[in-house]
């Protein structure tokens, strides 16, 4: 199976631009998306296993990976929540597939946004780590509307190897992540 485009990308135009941008005295020294983490949060699974089960098998629709339910860590009697009953679910993405998921999400998934003026660039950790909040998982084409009974969203976390924001950011941005507001000349 040949490369995915966006990793064939990263190879021979990003790592050659960051190193001339950042001054990298090696390749080796150049950010790189490490992996991608999607997690789903179900707060009415508590009341309604199948939600979960749902959710499991969207996620994985959307990330060509078999998604896993997440469980809780503590009891809270107020949501009526045990320990260990399912309340999400995840999937991290590496590799092959962390390229494709980057590349459908990037060119299908986010223009079918409502109103999308490009993503907000405040989801910086300070270590160079970037979360994007998505709103709906019809955004997504492996998903039919009509099979789904409730909208719900996912955080879409993008771990990288760079020490700063900016790092990342400019990494992200070469690899055409629409960042609102500023310019986006790639």
């Amino acid at each position: 199976m040949a490369n995915p485009r966006l990793k064939t990308k990263y190879l021979e135009e990003i790592v050659p631009a960051l190193k001339e941008k950042f001054q990298y005295k090696s390749v080796m020294q150049v950010p790189k998306i490490e992996k991608i983490s999607i997690n789903r949060g179900i707060g009415d699974a508590v009341s309604d296993k199948k939600l979960v089960d749902a959710g499991v098998d969207e996620l994985s629709q959307i990330s060509g990976q078999r998604a896993v339910p997440t469980l809780s860590k503590k009891a809270i009697s107020n949501f009526k929540l045990r320990e260990d009953m399912p309340i999400g679910a995840r999937v991290t993405l590496r590799g092959d597939k962390m390229y494709e998921f980057i590349d459908r999400l990037m060119t299908v998934a986010l223009p079918r946004v409502r109103d999308f003026k490009g993503i907000k660039d405040k989801g910086f950790d300070g270590r160079g780590n970037y979360t994007l909040g998505v709103k709906e998982q019809i955004i997504f084409p492996e998903i039919s509307i009509d099979k789904i009974n409730r909208i719900s969203g996912m955080d879409i976390t993008f771990v990288t190897s760079a020490n700063t924001d900016e790092e990342s950011f400019e990494l992200l941005k070469a690899f055409g992540m629409p960042f609102a507001g500023k310019n986006n000349n790639n």
